[in-house]
């Protein structure tokens, strides 16, 4: 019924746009579609948050000394994640714009009786790859080893905008920028997992996969930009990814393991602006999941015993889940991992130059 009653709302919307907007025929009905599709993936997976209610728990385990580092941070899902890395008495850096709201995180943590754990913060814009260079350059001179890498950081919807480097936000925000990261920081990755205890790189993604696909004549879509679909692919593009590498560092024997992660359909910011939160914005509140709630996959990612020594997972709920059939395509992975690769030229990947 909800997915009826929402089709019928995007039906409506749609032929209210073909009459007031300037948009072509073509693109007002492939918005529209998107819009259906994301109904129905979306109410999809909001029943299964519900159903596995009682299977996304996380236990904290205490990891004193080991360094975690989480790209934005600041506030939604991020903030919680970074709590409950502090409860396990991890050092926490984090990347972000606002360096001063970072850095107030931990005295508000501490008045939340939070007393373990530690708190860095350094100038971080995941969109713009020199601010990548940047931040990789002061986390490396400062740890010499990383135990977890978060790329959490994102964006959805939105206008079309191109960074400074030339890319479509939604792709350098959620994907790019995360992969140079990784580039960056592996080495300190592959210098802290031993035999007894991988290192864990995640990459929170989305149930938005599975309607991507990855455009590679036109990667920064230039040529048609529909919000929603730039962002499944951007999301598309990071289990591929997480994917790809798990069996490279698999082949080469490193004790790292890559996890992409879904937090389940969460009330965060990322949703201002959609039609959803413009038609009902009670919605959220009643049907989605909490930011706390949103973490406890990302956490069980990291540090969940039941993991140690497995990666090329997809984790929904606290529960391996299949990905979509296109995201366990190896072609693909191949293609878009050294395509990605020659678009920001990296020669060789987490190989300190």
């Amino acid at each position: 019924m909800i997915i009826v009653i929402g089709c019928l709302v995007i039906v409506g919307v749609a032929a209210v746009a073909v009459v007031r907007s300037k948009k072509p025929l073509k693109l007002v009905l492939a918005e529209a579609k998107y819009e259906i599709l994301y109904n129905i993936v979306g109410t999809r997976y909001m029943m299964q948050d519900f159903l596995m209610r009682k299977d996304n728990k996380v236990v904290l385990p205490m990891r004193s000394g080991k360094v975690a580092v989480i790209t934005g941070g600041t506030r939604g899902i991020g903030l919680e994640v970074i709590k409950l890395l502090l409860k396990c008495d991890i050092n926490v850096i984090i990347g972000c714009r606002n360096v001063a709201q970072g850095e107030t995180l931990l005295k508000s943590f501490r008045d939340e009786e939070i007393s373990s754990g530690t708190i860095e913060v350094y100038s971080l814009d995941i969109s713009v790859m020199e601010s990548v260079k940047g931040f990789a350059r002061i986390v490396k001179e400062k740890h010499n080893k990383i135990d977890y890498l978060i790329n959490n950081a994102g964006i959805m919807f939105g206008p079309y905008v191109e960074t400074r480097d030339g890319y479509e936000s939604q792709l350098a925000t959620n994907y790019l920028g995360h992969f140079l990261l990784t580039d960056l920081l592996l080495p300190q990755l592959k210098a802290s997992g031993d035999g007894h205890s991988f290192s864990r790189i995640i990459n929170v993604s989305s149930c938005a996969h599975i309607i991507g696909d990855i455009k590679f004549e036109d990667i920064n879509s230039r040529n048609q930009y529909i919000p929603a679909e730039a962002y499944a692919q951007s999301k598309l593009a990071q289990v591929l990814f997480t994917n790809h590498l798990n069996r490279l560092l698999k082949e080469e024997k490193a004790h790292v393991q890559v996890h992409a992660v879904h937090p389940g359909i969460v009330n965060t910011e990322l949703f201002n602006g959609t039609h959803l939160k413009s038609i009902a914005p009670w919605a959220p509140k009643l049907l989605f999941k909490t930011a706390e709630q949103g973490a406890a996959p990302i956490l069980h990612a990291c540090v969940s015993p039941a993991l140690e020594g497995t990666g090329g997972t997809y984790i929904h709920n606290c529960k391996v889940v299949p990905p979509s059939a296109l995201a366990q395509s190896t072609e693909l992975q191949e293609k878009l991992f050294s395509f990605t690769k020659d678009l920001l030229g990296i020669k060789q990947f987490g190989v300190e130059p």
